[in-house]
Order: structure tokens, then C-alpha cells, then sequence
């Protein structure tokens, strides 16, 4: 360890640079989660209302934007994480990942249907049983749609630290 102390700017320079995401995790009333299809994404296709985080927000308050601009779905709370995500840079991505999962709740057939894309962003909205998901993911999507299922019925919160830009 130096004995040399830098000021905040130049220190924060030196640690390891992350990107964060914040989302919600909903079903439909049958508690099938329901996913959107990313038009930008070929790789990681299906996805959950939610992005990137912006400078002056936190976790919740990016997931709760989020939804509104890709679904038209207000969703109020309370914040419910259900889980913690993490991934290391790769060729596609050169930044940690960290990213927050929280539960949007069970949707009504009626609110599934009212959901409105943002056709630059998604094309489609599916809610499908769990096990039919994994035809349509790679891998890794369905290992963390598993894990997050698992937290939402047990009240445990998921950590999954396997979402590595090098998988991809």
C-alpha cells in the first residue's frame, strides 16, 4: 500500500470502471414472466422493461422510468430487489456490469395487452410458463430468468454474478 494519498478525481481514475442497469421483473396473472424482444439484440433477444442507469438516479428510480418509457406501465412500489447482477467486461462490453432486479408484481391479461412498445427498442411482448423460455434464450438469460423466479417464490434475493460480456 503507498503512503501517498491522491485526491478523489485522480484516485477514482485508477478503479475498475462499471456500468449499471436497473429493470422489473413481471409476470402475468398466471406467473408467467413476460419479457420484450429487443429489435437491437440478437445475442440477448428477450429482455425485462429497464436500461441503463442515468447520473442522477438510483437503481429504483431507473427501473421504474425505464418501464414507463418502454411499456406505458406506471409502476409505484414498493422497491423489492430480487436480485443483484453482476458481469465482467469482454470484446462486446470493456466495464463491469451491475445490475438491480426488482419485482414489478403480477400484470392483469388487460395490462399485458395495454403494454406499448417503443418500436426503436422492442417489437413484442411475450409471457410464456418458465421452462418454454429456454427455447428462446441463450443460456445465460435463462439461468438468470431461473434465479429470479426462484428469489420472487422464495423471498430470497438472487445474487447471480455469472453475466459475464465474455459469455455473450
Amino acid at each position: 500500500m503507498s503512503a501517498t494519498w491522491l485526491p478523489p478525481e485522480q484516485y477514482a481514475e485508477t478503479l475498475v470502471k462499471a456500468t449499471a442497469f436497473a429493470c422489473l421483473f413481471v409476470t402475468d396473472e398466471h406467473d408467467r414472466p413476460v419479457q420484450l424482444r429487443a429489435v437491437y439484440s440478437q445475442d440477448h433477444p428477450w429482455q425485462w422493461p429497464g436500461g441503463t442507469m442515468e447520473a442522477d438516479e438510483r437503481p429504483w428510480q431507473t427501473a421504474v422510468r425505464e418501464c414507463r418509457e418502454e411499456t406505458g406501465l406506471v409502476f409505484g412500489g414498493p422497491p423489492r430487489l430480487l436480485a443483484a447482477v453482476f458481469g465482467l467486461p469482454g470484446a462486446q462490453w470493456p466495464y463491469n456490469t451491475v445490475g438491480f432486479v426488482f419485482d414489478g408484481g403480477r400484470l392483469s391479461a388487460e395490462e399485458v395487452a395495454g403494454i406499448t412498445l417503443d418500436p426503436e427498442e422492442h417489437d413484442e411482448v411475450r409471457a410464456l410458463p418458465l421452462e418454454e423460455w429456454r427455447a428462446h434464450m441463450p443460456p445465460q438469460d435463462f439461468a438468470r430468468l431461473e434465479a429470479v423466479m426462484a428469489a420472487r417464490r422464495t423471498g430470497t434475493t438472487a445474487y447471480f454474478d455469472t453475466w459475464d460480456w465474455e459469455d455473450c
